[in-house]
C-alpha cells in the first residue's frame, strides 16, 4: 500500500513537472512570437536605428583618424616653441607667443579638442603664477585635470602657491594637503606637506605646523625635506616655548 502511494505521488509530481514544463515552453514560445511580431511590425524603424548607430560609429572613427589625430599632431608641433620659452622662464612669451610662434593661450584657443590644449592650460596656469597674476593662475589651474600623478601634484602645488599669493591661506593649505594625499609618493608629498607647514607657521598656527613637520620626518625621513625637518621642528618648538 505504501509503495503504491509513493509510486502514485511520484507519478503525480512527474506529471506536474511535465505540465509546468509545457507551460514554461508555451510562455517562451509566446514571448518569441511577440518578439518576432514586433520585429516584423517595426522592421523599418529598427533598421533605421541600426543604420544610425553604425553611422555614428563611422563618424567617430573617421573623426579620430582624419580630424583629431592630425589636429593633435599639429597642436603638439605648434606648442614646441612655447614649451622652450617656458623652460627658459620666459613666461610672457610662453603665454602669448612671439611672431609666428603661438603661445599657450593660442594653443588652447585653436586646438581646444586636443591633449596639447589641455596641457597648455596647465602651462598657462604656471606662467600666470610666475608672473604674479594669481587670479588667472587659479582660474586655469583649478580647471586642469590629469591622471598623471606627478603633473597633478605639480599643478596642485602651483595652485596652492597662487592661493597663498592671493592671501587665501586656508584654501592654500587645503590644496597642499589634499594633493599630498591624492598624489601620494615619496617625492612630491613631502614637498606639499612642507608648503602646508610653512603656511601654518607663518599664520601662527604653530601646533599644526609642528604636526605637519613631524609627519614629514616620520613618514619621509629619506626625502630632502625629511632630512631637514629637525631644523623646522626645533624652530617651531622654540617658538611654542616662548608663548
Amino acid at each position: 500500500m505504501v509503495k503504491k502511494n509513493v509510486k502514485k505521488s511520484y507519478q503525480m509530481a512527474k506529471k506536474q513537472k511535465e505540465v509546468q514544463g509545457d507551460k514554461n515552453l508555451g510562455n517562451i514560445e509566446s514571448a518569441l512570437s511577440r518578439t518576432e511580431l514586433f520585429i516584423e511590425d517595426n522592421q523599418k524603424m529598427l533598421t533605421n536605428i541600426l543604420l544610425g548607430i553604425l553611422a555614428v560609429a563611422l563618424l567617430v572613427i573617421a573623426g579620430n583618424r582624419y580630424i583629431l589625430k592630425p589636429k593633435s599632431m599639429e597642436a603638439a608641433a605648434s606648442m614646441y616653441m612655447a614649451e622652450r620659452y617656458f623652460e627658459r622662464d620666459s613666461f610672457n612669451l610662453a603665454l602669448n607667443g612671439y611672431g609666428t610662434f603661438p603661445g599657450f593661450l593660442d594653443i588652447m584657443d585653436e586646438y581646444s579638442i586636443t591633449k596639447s590644449a589641455k596641457l597648455a592650460r596647465y602651462y598657462a596656469g604656471i606662467c600666470y603664477k610666475e608672473l604674479g597674476e594669481y587670479e588667472s593662475a587659479v582660474d586655469y589651474l583649478s580647471k586642469f585635470r590629469t591622471r598623471d600623478m606627478m603633473v597633478g601634484a605639480a599643478a596642485s602645488s602651483s595652485l596652492g602657491d597662487a592661493y597663498t599669493g592671493l592671501g587665501d591661506f586656508s584654501r592654500a593649505v587645503k590644496t597642499y594637503l589634499d594633493a599630498a594625499s591624492k598624489y601620494e609618493n615619496s617625492f612630491t608629498t613631502p614637498i606639499l606637506l612642507k608648503k602646508a607647514g610653512i603656511v601654518y607657521e607663518e599664520q601662527g598656527d604653530l601646533q599644526k605646523a609642528l604636526e605637519v613637520y613631524e609627519r614629514i620626518g616620520k613618514e619621509y625621513p629619506d626625502s630632502a625635506e625629511g632630512r631637514e625637518m629637525k631644523k623646522y621642528i626645533g624652530r617651531v618648538e622654540a617658538r611654542l616655548e616662548t608663548m
